[in-house]
């Protein structure tokens, strides 16, 4: 699913593109997408865009009249961008709805067959919170906010921090590596961290976010982005299980419960032990290892 990084050059190379420019018009190409019928698509036609912009993992395009698209991309919904009279065409099978302005025309798309990916046409800020988690901006924040809303409830760090009631725009992969930063166990609960712990995750996380949205900003291709994936050769755990650590060379381990993985370094981040695989542990039970040294001996 993009994450605050993907999400933030969405909103970026949308905006460039979009403001000033009115709707010209519009085609929904799965039944399924579209899920408001009031007010309709129609509304915004001819109506300039005022502003685009990231609610959490949602993107926000503003007309005129307080009039809002809402997309929320999901797990495999992307957006395409095609210049006025482009040869390059989207496969049937991939368009949920294509908006055109007088710059080119946006494209909603989505890989597979499950259909997750939705639009939203909403009148008023009334309307338009209603899609906000209230999770804290963590590119803003103080390290008092942020400590305050680890504090909130007391869960593993991995289920806070993707939690967008709790912070916005952190999902999978970037929860991986910004705890792989900090040094610090997913599995660890928040109520067990120490003031110098919480800093270094505050740390962290803030440096990864704003790293790679510039290390993606720097790979974008004739400014927009064309590959958007939770899964890049740079990132250190993410994506990368019995791949070596960047820092000690130990090779990264897993935890996988349905469609997720959590990635971590067991000497970076749990002084060597190795976490319980929901899976192996319980099919291992007293084989499974305990340590990195148990599973590499």
């Amino acid at each position: 699913m993009p994450e605050l990084p993907d999400v933030t050059l969405y909103v970026e190379s949308l905006a460039e593109r979009l403001v000033g420019r009115p709707l010209t018009a519009y085609a929904i190409k799965s039944p399924f997408v579209l899920r408001t019928v009031d007010p309709p698509l129609d509304a915004a036609v001819g109506v300039p865009v005022t502003s685009v912009r990231r609610l959490g993992k949602r993107i926000v395009i503003g007309f005129e009249g307080e009039l809002f698209v809402v997309v929320h991309l999901m797990i495999a919904g992307r957006f395409r961008w095609l210049p006025p009279g482009a040869r390059k065409r989207i496969p049937p099978k991939l368009a949920l709805a294509e908006l055109e302005f007088p710059t080119g025309t946006l494209v909603l798309t989505e890989a597979g067959t499950t259909r997750r990916a939705s639009l939203h046409m909403v009148r008023g800020a009334a309307a338009l919170a209603q899609f906000d988690r209230g999770g804290l901006e963590p590119l803003e924040a103080t390290l008092a906010e942020f400590a305050e809303r680890l504090a909130r409830e007391n869960h593993t760090l991995k289920r806070s921090l993707t939690d967008p009631r709790l912070f916005s725009g952190i999902g999978n992969a970037y929860s991986d590596e910004l705890l792989h930063r900090a040094r610090l166990s997913p599995l660890k609960l928040t109520s067990k961290l120490s003031a110098e712990e919480v800093e270094r995750l505050y740390r962290a996380t803030r440096d990864t976010l704003a790293e790679w949205t510039e290390r993606l900003r720097a790979e974008l291709v004739d400014g927009f982005p064309g590959k958007v994936t939770a899964f890049h050769d740079a990132m250190a755990v993410h994506g990368r299980y019995q791949r070596p650590c960047p820092v000690c060379a130990t090779p990264v381990q897993r935890i996988r419960y349905r469609d997720n993985e959590t990635n971590y370094c067991p000497r970076c981040q749990t002084d060597g032990r190795l976490l319980a695989d929901r899976a192996l542990s319980r099919l291992l039970k007293s084989d499974w290892p305990k340590t990195i040294e148990e599973l590499e001996g």
